[in-house]
């Protein structure tokens, strides 16, 4: 009997536990808390340590993550408003056409920008953890989705 209950409460344990890793942006760190200058600040600090920068890189690498930064925000600020307000629907197969075009039309641009920006060797290593974060960023996706799925 003492092992059945004991077996119980791990078991209920590990049920805790494992609920607690899936909590919705446990890896975020409270980001979206700061503002688009703050963001872009961090991430033009992370790429000048990673891709050795200069002054005037960062300077111009500044304002296009302050853009994208600024840009991101207002998206989500606007995709919050209509889920609070519930005017949230399902778009279209036309409208998610519209939106992957859009976001891939504003990629070609970012990819064109950083192109212009920086060297040829720091190119190459930035299209490098370019292509780490979208295969992360996949991944996380995917399990998110996953979670969604059994959650409902």
């Amino acid at each position: 009997m003492k092992k059945v209950i004991l077996l119980g409460l791990l078991m209920i344990g590990f049920i805790g536990l494992a609920q607690n890793d899936r909590g919705e942006n446990r890896n975020r760190g409270n980001l979206e808390d700061l503002s688009p200058e703050q963001m872009a600040t961090l991430q033009t600090k992370r790429m000048t340590l990673a891709l050795d920068l200069n002054e005037a890189q960062q300077k111009q690498l500044q304002k296009i993550n302050l853009d994208q930064a600024t840009s991101r925000k207002e998206k989500m600020d606007e995709m919050k408003e209509k889920r609070e307000s519930g005017e949230m629907t399902k778009p279209s197969s036309e409208e998610r056409y519209a939106m992957q075009t859009s976001k891939m039309d504003k990629q070609i641009a970012h990819k064109a920008q950083m192109k212009q920006l920086l060297s040829k060797e720091q190119y190459e290593k930035w299209e490098k953890m370019d292509r780490r974060k979208g295969h992360h960023k996949s991944q996380r996706e995917h399990r998110s989705k996953e979670h969604h799925r059994t959650k409902n």
